[in-house]
């Protein structure tokens, strides 16, 4: 799929499986961070929604205001964390090297690149939503 030109209706007929969506908000902040940090790539980015592919995989980030009349954002916290019991773990990106980026771009590394008993190499990095981001690599 060609995601820089596909259309809203083709694009959300194509979604199959698990899905994942991140209220933000700031979609440009979120952009440039995943950008900055993972390496992920923004696709038709305006101030309310991108697409977001990292490999093969695909999400999607929404500014707080198009959830307007969505009972979700009644229960977003006014102050950070968002993403409080989230990992969303990135399975091919290098944990030293999102690391070393996370802070200067807003991030905040909650705990350095540390080699696991599982068998991966793997950091935590928070964005300034207050999701966890878990860039790691095997062993």
């Amino acid at each position: 799929m060609e995601y820089d030109t596909v259309g809203a209706a083709a694009f959300g007929a194509s979604l199959r499986g698990i899905g994942i969506n991140l209220l933000v908000r700031d979609v440009s902040a979120q952009v440039a961070f995943l950008g900055a940090v993972f390496g992920m790539r923004a696709h038709q980015p305006t101030a309310d929604f991108a697409i977001i592919t990292s490999g093969d995989q695909v999400f999607q980030i929404h500014s707080d205001g198009t959830y307007h009349a969505n009972p979700l954002l009644g229960l977003l916290p006014e102050t950070p964390p968002r993403g409080a019991g989230i990992e969303i773990r990135l399975y091919d990106i290098d944990p030293d090297a999102a690391a070393a980026l996370a802070e200067t771009v807003g991030g905040t590394v909650l705990q350095p690149p540390t080699d696991k008993p599982h068998g991966l190499r793997e950091a935590y990095i928070l964005c300034e939503n207050g999701y966890a981001w878990v860039p790691s690599r095997p062993l």
